[in-house]
């Protein structure tokens, strides 16, 4: 197979289709001023029928294949222009498109992955989450007629997108090949879906193989309603008997433009205080309201995570409720696939246990689209209301025996127990687990540094760590905030490590950056920057980046140097210090001691100075400085 990356540019008097091959070479059709010798219909028609080219692209299912369909029986730019204006600023979907334009939607062997990644951002903000090499924003205006210089720079910014394209697919890879397995195992192709539209799909087929049809839609039944709790979900204590009251009193009300339940302001104002912890409801989950706080475990105290196991797959069928056109087959389609997850999970199948897993994860967001045959927000509300009071209840029994909860996030909680106490723990869980029907994993911690409940360090007794929020990995599911300052505090933490040595011999520059979305486009010094803009903070550098549309200042921007374009060499003015006084002030955030965060060099010439010299462990920076290399 040869897979192809596409990508296509359309203005009033150009218009340019660029595929280009894993190994970068291209092959672009165009057409110039209503000069079409460089576009050829029937060749494009061969490459995209072919079922040995694999067409990969970012958003090709709505925007370029049927903007490129009609290209092959219309080559008036004109036309395809206006064409695209109603897609893009009109949102007009594929399917009215083709409906419109008098056009069949053509078979094509395509994945596009602009639902496969996480969130839903610009391709250029994945490619800087990705560290492309080059972040370029359209350079010409597009209503502008374009002359035959400006074409040329068009093509280097397709072929700049094709690049990014073909970068973000390879980080996907794993993504994508689980649901070339999934597409096998259920008869229909999954490759460009995401994780919910994947378990619809899945569920829908399940259904049909039962009963024999698909589950039809369902609008809500009502505007309102009231939460209705299980009836295993009791407190012992006034306060949260009281929460309790609010949450089956509180109407919830669905928004008739959305079709989207919002939380009550009776149920979202509420601060529960439990013990020294404070904890709130919310649709996206229980969290504690902890800030710049660090716990340890010693030779009296226990510090450990539990989980809930497969929390909202579990709290969906033990309430056996009977969500959108799936009705009373919901549980025995849903806890089929559930069941077959975890029976692979121990046989050591991963690739069947991780395609359902996306299945059993995937669903519940589906309970909140009204374009879904899983729709019902009634069903929605009581899972996520239910496993929010469920946590409370465990809560409420631990720190009503004495063991403190520093932490709750969404579908688990971080207890600091007394030694001695252990066997009551073990018994109180044990008892919760069995009275909810949930069962849930421990993890042991050595330290707990947190900046708040969504972004922490948590060390484990083996020094392995687990970060979240801007502790966590850069990924694609958020922007890098100068993530070697993280690694530095991390490092720092868990070996001692000062984290002027960290930063000092770190030589990738992606790890020095910033990533931003700046609304209308940004500007420094009379340089327009885009939209999606990235920087490093240099020595020397002054003033801030400015919105281009208002000249309001980018947040943290002052001393910012943008960096579009990644060069080879790391650059000789990068500004040490203030990056060593950023992990100085995220160690005081997240609660760490009182310690010296920078190890200074010996007076020089002293013989401790000659020693780390003549060993290599400083060497000699710009402007005679010395400085430290990691150790």
């Amino acid at each position: 197979m040869i897979r192809l990356f596409l990508d296509i540019e359309v203005y009033q008097n150009y218009f340019l289709a660029l595929f280009m091959t894993e190994q970068g070479k291209t092959k672009g059709f165009e057409i110039f001023d209503d000069d079409d010798s460089g576009f050829a219909p029937q060749e494009i028609l061969d490459i995209l029928q072919n079922p040995d080219f694999e067409i990969v692209t970012f958003n090709g299912n709505h925007y370029d294949i049927p903007i490129l369909t009609m290209a092959m029986t219309n080559q008036n730019t004109r036309a395809l222009k206006k064409a695209s204006n109603r897609i893009i600023e009109g949102n007009m979907r594929s399917w009215n498109f083709y409906r419109n334009e008098g056009l069949r939607e053509p078979k094509v062997n395509h994945v596009d992955i602009i639902d496969v990644a996480p969130g839903m951002v610009s391709l250029k903000i994945y490619g800087g989450r990705l560290a492309s090499r080059k972040l370029q924003e359209l350079p010409i205006e597009h209503t502008a007629m374009v002359n035959a210089e400006q074409a040329k720079e068009l093509r280097t910014y397709c072929k700049n997108d094709v690049i990014v394209t073909q970068l973000l697919f390879n980080r996907l890879s794993q993504q994508v090949d689980l649901r070339r397995v999934m597409s096998e195992t259920y008869g229909t192709d999954l490759r460009s879906k995401s994780d919910a539209q994947i378990a619809e799909a899945v569920l829908k087929a399940e259904y049909k193989r039962i009963t024999g049809e698909m589950p039809p839609k369902v609008t809500a039944a009502r505007d309102s309603f009231y939460y209705d709790p299980p009836t295993y979900v009791k407190f012992s204590t006034p306060l949260l008997q009281g929460v309790l009251a609010i949450a089956r009193t509180a109407e919830m009300i669905i928004d008739p433009n959305t079709g989207h339940v919002k939380m009550p302001k009776t149920i979202a104002s509420m601060r529960i205080t439990i013990g020294q912890s404070s904890y709130k409801i919310g649709i996206g989950g229980l969290h504690s309201q902890e800030s710049e706080v660090a716990h340890f475990a010693d030779e009296n105290t226990i510090l450990l995570d539990r989980d809930v196991e497969s929390y909202y797959p579990r709290l969906m069928l033990n309430m056996n409720m009977r969500p959108g056109g799936f009705k009373e087959h919901f549980n025995t389609v849903f806890g089929g696939i559930l069941e077959e997850r975890l029976a692979a999970k121990h046989a050591g199948d991963m690739v069947k246990s991780d395609s359902l897993k996306i299945v059993l994860n995937g669903t519940f967001g589906k309970t909140s689209s009204p374009y879904s045959t899983l729709y019902a927000p009634e069903f929605m509300i009581r899972t996520t209301l239910t496993g929010q009071l469920t946590l409370l209840m465990l809560i409420e029994a631990l720190e009503k025996y004495g063991i403190p909860v520093v932490s709750a996030n969404t579908d688990g909680i971080v207890i600091k127990c007394a030694v001695g106490d252990r066997g009551a723990l073990d018994l109180i869980v044990h008892k919760w687990e069995k009275h909810t029907g949930l069962k849930t994993e421990e993890t042991l911690y050595k330290a707990l540094y947190s900046r708040d409940v969504n972004n922490y360090i948590a060390i484990k007794p083996d020094g392995t760590v687990k970060g979240k929020g801007v502790f966590g990995p850069v990924s694609l599911s958020k922007n890098p905030q100068t993530p070697i300052c993280p690694e530095a505090v991390i490092a720092y933490l868990t070996e001692g490590t000062p984290v002027d040595h960290t930063i000092r011999a770190c030589r990738d520059i992606s790890k020095f950056l910033t990533l931003r979305t700046v609304t209308g486009g940004a500007i420094k010094d009379d340089q327009r920057l885009g939209k999606a803009i990235r920087w490093y903070y240099a020595e020397g550098e002054k003033g801030e980046i400015h919105y281009a549309k208002n000249g309001n200042t980018v947040p943290r921007s002052d001393g910012a140097k943008p960096l579009m374009d990644i060069p080879d060499t790391f650059p000789i003015d990068v500004d040490y210090e203030w990056y060593i006084k950023e992990c100085e002030e995220i160690l005081m955030a997240v609660g760490a001691e009182e310690r010296p965060f920078v190890e200074k060099l010996p007076r020089k010439n002293s013989n401790a100075w000659k020693e780390l010299r003549d060993t290599g462990k400083i060497i000699e920076g710009k402007k005679g400085k010395w400085q430290w290399l990691n150790q």
